[in-house]
């Protein structure tokens, strides 16, 4: 109890929540650990409710009826997400997977508690609306990316992203991993980061990227 206790805290409408809205929340609550590549969600499944990374992440993907997977975002350590609670609101009517990228530990707010929460308190009620928009916001930037990005620029934004969110120059990450976040191939990207490498604005290793020059490639994002 003290592991939910201690991580419920950090939902940003926490504060605003009565004590016996709290407790409920409380007692509504689990903790959960997935292991790598494990479907945590999906809307052909039972709704789950609040998401909320303690560790790990999330990968939020569609599928076509050929069985194309196309990565929409991302949910990390530190991140809720509403996706999974669509039964809460019709608004979040989203054909998506959630499956764990790496070993996960996520805190889950089950369906009818949330669906209350958001029922009886405002601030609730506007943290999903805003988780929401904030999802579709992804899901738009995704598509843009896909649609209307040369894919020199979309795999330069990727690794200069990567680089500044975790503030580090090495990227443990393998081509395929590449290719699966920005929605291509591997070959695609293998003969890219090849060209970056020949530029010096990378150095590749097995299963590492070095980002030599940033400002390199922030210059191809933006030609």
């Amino acid at each position: 109890m003290s592991d939910i206790r201690n991580n419920i805290v950090k939902l940003p409408f926490w504060n605003m929540l009565t004590d016996k809205q709290r407790d409920y929340a409380i007692q509504s609550s689990s903790i959960r650990k997935v292991q790598k590549g494990a479907l945590v969600y999906s809307r052909d499944c039972a709704c789950v409710g609040l998401v909320y990374v303690i560790k790990g992440d999330l990968r939020i993907y569609s599928m076509s009826p050929e069985g194309r997977e196309i990565t929409l975002f991302h949910v990390e350590a530190g991140e809720p997400c509403v996706l999974s609670a669509s039964c809460v609101a019709g608004q979040l009517d989203f054909d998506t997977h959630m499956t764990a990228e790496c070993d996960s530990e996520l805190l889950i707010i089950n369906a009818p508690a949330f669906a209350r929460l958001t029922d009886e308190n405002i601030h609730a009620r506007c943290f999903l609306y805003e988780q929401a928009a904030a999802s579709f916001s992804a899901v738009m930037k995704t598509i843009e990316s896909i649609l209307f990005m040369r894919f020199d620029a979309r795999l330069a934004s990727f690794l200069i992203e990567e680089y500044e969110s975790r503030g580090q120059r090495e990227l443990h990450i393998t081509q395929s991993g590449i290719a699966e976040r920005i929605n291509s191939a591997r070959e695609v990207v293998a003969r890219m980061l090849k060209q970056f490498s020949e530029n010096a604005l990378v150095k590749t290793s097995r299963g590492s990227i070095t980002i030599l020059d940033p400002e390199g490639l922030r210059a191809i994002t933006e030609k």
